[in-house]
């Protein structure tokens, strides 16, 4: 029930997003395949999973921008599917610097974590610069975390990005804390005369004794702009805190 509620809030941000643009909307599409390496003490797993995902920023009010993000992601090996989705409300601090907040749910098993953050981006002529600050918590299964996330894309030429990003993460989980720490880096190059990209990635997450190494590859499809006017338009904003650090690994 809890995955419809979501799935369904998502589709129906989607369908709404355009008719509150003062401009047209700039977002994009994407579907893309996992797979993990997990190892712990000695020994190791893997799993494969499935994705599809989509963005929508478009104007709100008196100069503020809202963006709309969802996902469904599938994971072969435990044929689980989970979904997530979140708001972001931001605004411009000159020409340069976007700053704002956002709210966020994503399934875990039969429970939804809740997340809240704050979070900025700022914009160089070939980069784009972003940090977050957010608590996720899910009550019934007495979990509480806080992560600190920074990313930093870079662009050599108008139709490739490359970025790197790190994030730290202390989990609560029944009065036992925990430290997770993630790293990654990734690549998208959008075909030349088209809106489609193709994207490649790797994470490594560590917490406790147990190491996770995730590569992923996949397809975009964008609209109202390419690969730096997604992340000039807000259409690049990081995900919910510890729920979008774990859907990355």
């Amino acid at each position: 029930m809890k995955s419809l509620f979501l799935a369904t809030a998502a589709v129906a941000a989607f369908a709404a997003a355009p008719a509150l643009a003062q401009s047209g909307p700039v977002g994009s599409v994407g579907l893309s395949y996992s797979s993990s390496e997990i190892e712990f003490g000695g020994l190791e797993a893997d799993t494969d999973g499935y994705a599809i995902d989509g963005v929508v920023a478009v104007d709100a009010f008196s100069g503020w921008t809202a963006t709309f993000a969802g996902s469904v992601g599938h994971d072969d090996d435990a044929d689980e599917t989970g979904v997530a989705g979140n708001v972001h409300l931001t605004r411009m601090a000159g020409s340069d610097l976007r700053f704002g907040g956002f709210v966020g749910a994503a399934d875990i098993g039969d429970e939804t974590a809740w997340t809240v953050g704050a979070e900025a981006q700022k914009y160089l002529a070939g980069a784009t610069l972003t940090g977050s600050l957010a608590y996720t918590t899910a009550d019934d299964l007495d979990v509480d975390a806080w992560t600190l996330g920074a990313d930093a894309a870079f662009y050599p030429m108008a139709d490739l990005r490359l970025n790197v990003g790190a994030s730290y993460s202390n989990l609560d989980a029944g009065g036992a804390d925990a430290d997770l720490w993630t790293y990654g880096a990734g690549a998208e190059y959008q075909i030349a005369n088209t809106p489609f990209s193709v994207a490649a990635g790797y994470t490594r997450g560590d917490i406790e004794d147990v190491t996770i190494d995730t590569w992923t590859i996949g397809l975009r499809y964008s609209f109202g702009g390419g690969l730096q006017a997604r992340d000039r338009a807000g259409a690049s904003l990081p995900g919910a805190g510890i729920a979008s650090v774990l859907g990355a690994l």
